[in-house]
């Protein structure tokens, strides 16, 4: 990679190229910032490193304000490895909830550089140095809904649906005399969700085949009880967006050597090093939820999502459903990667 000797040149180098229509458009109506929460198996895959950048930028440009990280993947580097992002983008002051489901216990390829040391200095300063230490994902997603104004929160769900089910059938508390259904139907506005698979993918061989997507088969009763208890509107980003919109490899090795090491990079090169082009689909779930009327996706009819045993999920297109998928137009690619790209790779705010 190379090597830049300033971080705000490169900052505000990065800002001049970047400015969009989007953007201009934007300037010319503001809205207030989108309040979001990520629910995130951090360290499983590194789309979801990615997909954290991504929200820091759309925070930076005044389109979101990041509530709270809660975390599906039940190992402490998770947390630590989360909170070390969180602060190398200046929010090291984001709450952090964690599940202790037994589920994904590994420490992951990556999450291990929260440990990492140059000398005797962490090279990613954090304060969270173990996920034994956070507070419960289900008390953190709770206080943040309570505080937060009425129909207003996007939730970006990108792992399991382990936290936001147990969040489901949670009894009021301190912080809201709801239960938890009242609670989402009060405060939530979407949820933006990463997981199953709507249309055929190309197996081996040129067959099709039906697709059990990783984020449902890992705790299939939590998202039997999400598809069926969600008391709002939610929009799935299915397994075939992400495969559709691969990450060029050529922009971790360009586009983020204005530090000397840079926690998205490195966590990628770690995952699986160029010139693997890893797809997006945690990045899919954050843009459309904060960015919902940009046009990067086409969207499905109403109608709602099945989960069988197996795993296996369906669409029933039925026109009083919450549930809608997202589209991927070959028409869009360019575009839509064009803003991965650079929302994954800006700058952190100075």
């Amino acid at each position: 990679m190379r090597r830049h000797s300033s971080l705000h040149a490169a900052a505000v180098i990065w800002f001049l190229l970047s400015v969009s229509h989007d953007s201009l458009s934007m300037a010319k109506e503001p809205r207030p910032p989108v309040p979001l929460i990520f629910d995130t198996d951090i360290g499983n895959d590194v789309d979801d490193v990615l997909a954290l950048g991504m929200i820091h930028s759309l925070q930076s440009r005044g389109e979101c304000r990041l509530l709270a990280v809660t975390i599906t993947k039940d190992h402490e580097d998770a947390a630590a490895f989360t909170d070390a992002v969180n602060t190398f983008y200046g929010r090291g002051d984001i709450p952090i909830g964690v599940c202790r489901s037994g589920v994904t216990n590994s420490a992951g390829k990556f999450n291990g550089l929260c440990h990492q040391r140059d000398g005797d200095t962490l090279r990613y300063p954090h304060d969270l140095l173990s996920g034994e230490t956070a507070p419960d994902a289900v008390v953190v997603l709770r206080r943040a809904l309570a505080s937060a104004e009425d129909r207003s929160v996007v939730i970006a769900q990108v792992g399991f649906s382990t936290n936001l089910a147990a969040l489901l059938t949670s009894p009021p508390d301190a912080h809201s005399p709801l239960n938890g259904s009242e609670l989402v139907r009060k405060k939530v506005r979407l949820l933006s969700i990463m997981a199953g698979a709507f249309t055929q993918i190309p197996g081996k061989g040129g067959q099709l085949y039906n697709h059990k997507e990783y984020n449902i088969v890992k705790d299939i009763p939590a998202a039997q009880k999400l598809v069926k208890d969600w008391p709002g509107p939610i929009v799935w980003s299915g397994f075939e967006i992400g495969i559709a919109l691969a990450y060029p490899h050529q922009s971790i090795e360009r586009d983020y050597g204005y530090v000397a090491h840079h926690p998205l990079a490195e966590a990628y090169v770690l995952y699986n090093p160029p010139p693997h082009d890893r797809p997006t689909w945690d990045l899919t779930s954050v843009l459309y939820g904060v960015r919902p009327d940009h046009a990067y996706f086409d969207i499905s009819p109403a109608g709602k999502v099945v989960v069988a045993d197996d795993g296996l999920t369906t669409f029933q297109a039925e026109a009083s459903g919450r549930h809608r998928y997202l589209i991927s137009n070959p028409a869009q690619k360019n575009r839509t990667l064009e803003a991965l790209q650079l929302l994954s790779s800006q700058p952190p705010q100075q």
